[in-house]
């Protein structure tokens, strides 16, 4: 699924950082009538954890901390792929010409002097948060297939770079799941472009059912082409959820009249797993898996195969 899933119910999360907990009290006092979830940190390396672990909406921070001060936090969300799109709104006594544009410049969205009008703290929290909201949806949008509402290229491209830097740092195993529904062309050629699209969306609606993980993506990469993304995942666990994902698709009995292999539809599959090093590139894996699928169809199609 999609690791920026946005749903109707969400409630925005909200940190705040302040090493004074009396400035943390009134805030929460205050922005606890609204519609979000609050998370308080005393220390510019709590913010960081926590902005790491929770991923919030909005980070309200303050400048003046010891050891890590906001500045410097700031900075280093700007850096972190995982947290450069957080907004980040300074709350702060510092308030010199300079003091604001150094915020601004690094890429705070918004630099708030203390003291400060409640009201107007609320509805500029309101605002970024709104502005949050749209741009998740507009990155939502960019990173789906329009046909089948899973994952597109461009997004598993993206988290396979970040997944293999990820595991490669963990020094973890890291897999994939090449698959390809077996015949799609003569199923087009003989039923008609409607029903092949009617069967993309069956089948990954089908495969993302074997998809339980929040980190495992399922995205299609070609026009009958699916993978799965497995962060954490050994080559026997990798092949055990493609021979599930098989054994779904059998199960939908969908007739393919023109297939040379049977009278129903049926996906090959080819499963890879290596541990990330400065020697690989994340295309070593993608190219494995390949390999494996064009096994799994010269040997007969309708199976996975793994090595």
């Amino acid at each position: 699924m999609l690791a920026s899933c946005i749903t109707q119910e969400y409630t925005p999360r909200v940190l705040l950082v302040d090493d004074t907990p009396a400035n943390l009290d009134v805030l929460v006092a205050h922005l606890s009538s609204e519609n979000i979830e609050l998370m308080v940190a005393t220390s510019g390396q709590e913010g960081l954890h926590l902005a790491l672990t929770t991923k919030p909406d909005l980070v309200l921070l303050d400048v003046m901390m010891p050891d890590m001060d906001g500045y410097t936090l700031c900075a280093l969300m700007r850096e972190d792929p995982m947290l450069t799109d957080i907004p980040v709104v300074f709350l702060t006594a510092k308030h010199s010409e300079q003091d604001i544009e150094h915020g601004l410049g690094l890429g705070a969205v918004d630099y708030i002097s203390k003291p400060f009008s409640m009201p107007i703290l609320k509805a500029r929290v309101r605002n970024h948060l709104a502005l949050k909201r749209k741009g998740d949806q507009l990155a939502e949008l960019a990173c789906t297939d329009a046909l089948t509402h899973i994952a597109n290229r461009r997004f598993f491209d993206q988290m396979l770079d970040q997944e293999w830097r990820r595991a490669e740092r963990n020094k973890s195993e890291l897999a994939v799941v090449m698959i390809d529904i077996d015949h799609f062309k003569e199923y087009n050629d003989s039923l008609g472009h409607c029903a092949g699209d009617q069967c993309l969306k069956k089948v990954a609606t089908t495969l993302k059912a074997a998809v339980h993980r929040p980190g495992d993506i399922l995205a299609r990469v070609g026009g009958e082409e699916f993978v799965v993304l497995l962060p954490e995942t050994n080559l026997a666990n990798a092949t055990l959820m493609a021979e599930q994902m098989r054994l779904r698709i059998n199960a939908l009995t969908m007739l393919h009249p023109s297939s040379p292999s049977g009278d129903r539809l049926t996906i090959s599959l080819g499963a890879a797993s290596l541990y990330p090093s400065p020697k690989r590139v994340p295309t070593d894996l993608i190219d494995q898996a390949d390999r494996n699928l064009y096994a799994a169809k010269r040997s007969g199609r309708n199976r996975v195969v793994a090595q």
